[in-house]
């Protein structure tokens, strides 16, 4: 059984800088793509940043310039720091990896439950 496991989220002031962190944890071949989504309240989740297994990057226009995504393929970790924070970023941030169990199968869609970040001004 795969998991996700996010922290590193908490309280901060605007312009202030923020960096969490998603766990992948069991048994599994490897992690392909991963990356953060976030939800705010009353808002569809959305994307905030993708990494490929070769840490090719992709981020949403309103977080380009100010975050930055990075993996630890060894330790099947991934990261997002997180600079001149702003109240709009608050959200709930998710983790996500497409994991492929065996070197033949597809991968597979694996959520984390979330970590709350809160940007105050």
């Amino acid at each position: 059984q795969v998991q996700l496991m996010e922290s590193g989220g908490g309280l901060v002031q605007a312009g202030g800088s923020l960096r969490i962190s998603c766990a992948a944890s069991g048994l599994f071949f490897r992690a392909n793509a991963m990356g953060w989504y976030r939800q705010a309240p009353g808002k569809q989740r959305e994307l905030v940043a993708t990494i490929t297994s070769s840490s090719n990057t992709n981020y949403a226009d309103s977080v380009k310039g100010r975050f930055t995504i990075s993996r630890d393929n060894a330790s099947n970790a991934l990261y997002l720091q997180m600079n001149s924070l702003k109240p709009e970023d608050t959200a709930v941030y998710y983790c996500n990896a497409q994991i492929q169990h065996q070197p033949w199968g597809l991968p597979r869609d694996y959520w984390g439950q979330g970590t709350q970040v809160t940007v105050f001004s």
